[in-house]
């Protein structure tokens, strides 16, 4: 998809244009391409310098200040350079806001404590007017009248980012008729409707009830033309910088184009929509988490017309408990993200509380008609219980103690919550080597052999000859690993994300340069196990994990475990093994200690 994006926009003119318009339209392009264009990027570098210079000026800021020993024993100084540098990305518009998200994310390269900075960075960006907007959809419903296209529609934008904008409204009954198909399935047959009625008895399956309210996301205008401009310049400077002496490590070019094909895929909103159907295709027969159904016909370029999603966000339950469902809460998104990496290799590649959203239903019941009908996908037929018990909640917020409490009404009136995914623009796919990498780290952890993952990891980077004592790397990777040993059977010990961010730390300080996707992934599992942690705090994601690879064997990668084996490569069949015998020695070992905490074993009679 991305790679059609792009020829789309390399093409230079229509192949059915003919004649006198054809000739005007080459001019044009070229007055746009050789004249317009350089003089408008000679223009933003000025306005660039103008907004960078004070930040160049006060580095020797950074230098200066009491060192603090809760930030990473990092100067007061350059802590204040830090957020400086972020207010200066904030006024240089929106490549430089993503730029710095993206920074925010890559722990491999940059101190950890300007990451915690970066990732606090936000959009400033005024709103474009409304008079563009709907110009903007009428465009991509074909010409469509305004008014002929919807019931509702919120004027004010429900956010604002760097490069977009979200409206809330309701389509029009003919339009959405054509919507969710693939929200509710009726069973063809017995065999079906049996396997359903079974799904309903081992676990709660969310009753999906079409909605005709969508979620509008409006690309600004030109911004694809400032994208563009600033991607030129900071592949300039990044190859300046990559002539400097012991900065060829960074490899700054390398990471710039890789910027700017995430940039690529969150310009193009069709991206977007295509990784909405995947994941709901992915998801379908999951309870742990949903996404929003994407109206693909009316999606543009510059317009992305998706299921509203109805729903609190997750950072709620964050801020005042997740009260009787924050087990369940922290169970679902690990059990989510860890069936996109182990059994999908499709991941969400920007789950932050703020795109996780938390939606209520009722279970399933039995059906037990054995006659031929069919569910109405009708939007309008049937009551949206979501909104139900959001209106009950949503009074409640920054209010702990009534919020638990409504919390525990509702779990006892029999409502079960539901994760819902959005802005799944950015998502990431590990390619062989990389998954190869990540398996090997986790094999490491569970078969304790630090020193030679270390050394994978060196022999395996992008610029092996750039690193720095490889042999004390891989010490450091044994050391930490035989740290985790000692705590192995203890439940909730060991914390992936406390390793894997020592991992990051490592490999920055020994300038071992790891694929980004390969990066993403490790973010991901720090960000995901810390909301799950928040919510609860024996949350285990070595258990989590166990039931997956069970599926995972017993799917596709059964076939791979027995070739891997035939080939002598015992490496997963002992990760899966150690998980099962970790288990199985936890629960003796918490049955003892329960046994010794009551006195069972010599009871007082």
């Amino acid at each position: 998809m991305l790679e059609a994006s792009r020829q789309e926009l390399e093409e230079e003119l229509p192949d059915d244009v003919r004649g006198l318009r054809r000739f005007w339209l080459q001019l044009e392009w070229a007055f746009d391409a050789y004249i317009f264009e350089p003089i408008a990027t000679g223009v933003r570098f000025l306005h660039l310098v103008v907004i960078f210079i004070p930040v160049i000026l006060t580095t020797p800021v950074a230098l200066v200040g009491s060192r603090n020993e809760h930030r990473d024993n990092e100067r007061s100084g350059t802590l204040w350079w830090y957020r400086f540098l972020v207010r200066a990305m904030e006024l240089a518009g929106p490549a430089f806001i993503k730029l710095g998200q993206w920074a925010a994310s890559r722990q491999d390269i940059f101190p950890s404590q300007m990451c915690a900075v970066m990732s606090s960075l936000h959009s400033n960006a005024p709103a474009h007017s409304l008079r563009e907007t709907k110009r903007i959809i009428m465009n991509a419903f074909d010409g469509r009248p305004f008014d002929e296209i919807f019931e509702e529609f919120q004027e004010k934008p429900l956010g604002v980012g760097a490069i977009a904008q979200v409206y809330k409204a309701k389509l029009k009954p003919d339009l959405a008729a054509s919507g969710p198909s693939d929200i509710e399935e009726s069973p063809s047959n017995l065999t079906q409707r049996v396997r359903k009625n079974v799904d309903v008895l081992v676990k709660s399956t969310p009753r999906r009830v079409p909605s005709s309210y969508v979620a509008i996301k409006v690309l600004h205008p030109k911004v694809e033309r400032i994208v563009r401009r600033d991607l030129r310049i900071m592949t300039f400077f990044a190859r300046l910088l990559n002539a400097i002496p012991t900065f060829e490590w960074f490899s700054f070019p390398d990471e710039v184009a890789q910027f700017g094909e995430m940039m690529r895929l969150q310009l193009d909103l069709r991206i977007e929509a295509a990784n909405l159907t995947i994941f709901r295709k992915n998801f379908r027969d999951r309870t742990t988490a949903g996404f929003p159904y994407p109206y693909s016909d009316y999606t543009t370029r510059q317009v992305l017309v998706e299921e509203f999603a109805h729903g609190i966000p997750l950072a709620a339950f964050l801020e005042d408990g997740g009260g009787v469902f924050q087990q369940e809460l922290a169970n679902e998104g690990l059990d989510s993200f860890l069936r996109m990496l182990l059994l999908d290799n499709f991941i969400h590649a920007d789950l932050h509380p703020g795109n996780i959203m938390v939606r209520f239903y009722k279970p399933e019941t039995l059906d037990l008609a054995f006659g031929r009908h069919k569910q109405s996908d009708d939007p309008g037929v049937g009551t949206d219980v979501t909104e139900e018990v959001l209106e009950q909640l949503r009074p409640l917020r920054h209010k702990p103690t009534q919020w638990r409490e409504q919390l525990r009404k509702i779990d006892a009136e029999g409502y079960r919550p539901q994760l819902i995914l959005i802005d799944t623009g950015l998502v990431t796919s590990l390619n062989a080597a990389n998954r190869t990498n990540f398996l090997d780290l986790f094999k490491a952890i569970a078969e304790f052999d630090g020193y030679r993952a270390g050394h994978l990891m060196v022999d395996r980077c992008r610029q092996p000859e750039a690193v720095v004592d490889a042999e004390v790397f891989a010490l450091k990777m044994q050391h930490l690993v035989l740290g985790v040993k000692s705590r192995t059977f203890a439940l909730g010990n060991v914390k992936i994300g406390d390793i894997l961010n020592q991992v990051l730390g490592m490999v920055r300080t020994h300038h071992v340069r790891m694929e980004g996707d390969f990066v993403n992934v490790v973010i991901s599992i720090l960000l995901l196990e810390g909301i799950g942690r928040s919510l609860d705090p024996g949350l285990d994601l070595f258990r989590s994990a166990l039931p997956i690879l069970r599926q995972l064997g017993a799917q596709g990668g059964g076939a791979e475990l027995v070739k891997n084996l035939r080939e002598g490569d015992l490496s997963m069949l002992k990760v899966w093994v150690g998980l099962e015998a970790r288990r199985y020695l936890q629960a003796s070992v918490e049955d003892v200690e329960r046994c010794v905490k009551y006195d069972l074993l010599s009871p007082n009679i």
